[in-house]
């Protein structure tokens, strides 16, 4: 899963770029849509999984969303316990307003990335 992690990087942190130009922008809801796809492209990597959701947390924390904050406390735990085990629902945002069970269909983008990175 080490490759894994080191394949996926340069994604993850696009999308990490884009949610700080958005927030630069003040574009609260594309920032957070930004980070909703680092978590998607991420996921599989304990390290991204976990950084993106303590990068959702601080979100949650500058806009005041109590319950975005919790959630992201639960689900930090989660990624840095539950990830390398392969516990993780595929295509998941990541965010609070869903379940941090529930899985969900990759774009076709995202499936291909991802595709690549577990490939090389």
């Amino acid at each position: 899963m080490l490759a894994f992690s080191r394949n996926i990087r340069p994604y993850v942190d696009r999308e990490l770029s884009l949610a700080a130009d958005a927030r630069r922008a003040k574009q609260v809801a594309k920032e957070f849509e930004h980070l909703e796809n680092a978590h998607v492209l991420g996921q599989e990597s304990t390290y991204q999984h976990t950084k993106v959701h303590c990068l959702m947390l601080a979100w949650g924390l500058r806009q005041g969303k109590l319950g975005e904050v919790w959630g992201q406390l639960f689900r930090i735990i989660g990624a840095a316990s539950k990830t390398a085990l392969g516990l993780v629902p595929s295509g998941n945002t990541g965010g609070s307003n869903i379940s941090p069970f529930a899985t969900r269909s990759l774009s076709a983008e995202h499936s291909a990335i991802i595709a690549k990175a577990k490939r090389r």
